[in-house]
């Protein structure tokens, strides 16, 4: 029998992760804090649903926080939208590198490690970050915070792609149709009464700002 290209390339049966060039292993974020880095000061810590595998972030607060709401975000995360905040990636050190990590390329939707990929846990498939050329965007969502004042570090600054939204969100953050100040700010929808919550279909474009 033929080998497949998904057998020895993208480990999709197994979540292995399989690659030509595994370099990108040794540099970050795969780094470990043991790896020769013993500056990495160990500020927050986030695990998968499981706990195999497990992460340090060194900077108190993200270079940004935002809700992304582009249809992407809601198809792989299963979700409205997406909570994400954005990190370098020497801010972020994994505990066993790369051991654990599945990978998705969405361009060619294959499993090897090609930037930008989705990065999650092999074994219970909870999202871990985003890895892409120059950054990391990872969710807040599985970092275990102490109280709710820390976790204010992590509010996000406006919300992406809100043109492709499902629900209407009433916070007063800045609401972008697209990338943040790459696309026209949309108004926000008044609150009405309950049945006109959620946004089904066609995006409320006629909101957008001049």
């Amino acid at each position: 029998m033929s080998v497949t290209r998904s057998e020895t390339e993208t480990g999709a049966e197994t979540g292995a992760v399989r690659d030509s060039s595994e370099e990108w292993k040794t540099r970050p974020p795969y780094r470990t804090a043991e790896g020769g880095n013993e500056s990495f000061e160990k500020r927050w810590t986030a695990h998968c649903h499981c706990g195999r595998v497990r992460y340090w972030l060194s900077r108190e607060r993200p270079l940004a926080s935002k809700f992304c709401h582009c249809v992407d975000c809601q198809g792989l995360h299963g979700a409205p939208f997406q909570w994400a905040a954005i990190f370098h990636k020497d801010d972020l050190h994994f505990e066993r590198g790369a051991e654990g990590l599945a990978f998705y390329h969405s361009p060619d939707k294959s499993t090897a490690h090609r930037l930008p990929c989705k990065v999650s846990c092999a074994y219970c498939h909870a999202p871990i970050m985003d890895e892409g050329r120059n950054m990391v965007l990872m969710f807040p969502g599985i970092i275990k915070f102490s109280d709710a004042e820390h976790k204010k570090k992590f509010d996000p600054q406006c919300h992406i792609f809100y043109s492709q939204r499902v629900v209407d969100i009433h916070d007063g953050k800045p609401k972008w149709s697209g990338l943040d100040k790459e696309s026209k700010l949309m108004k926000e929808v008044e609150r009405q009464d309950e049945k006109n919550h959620t946004v089904l279909g066609a995006a409320r474009n006629e909101h957008m700002e001049d």
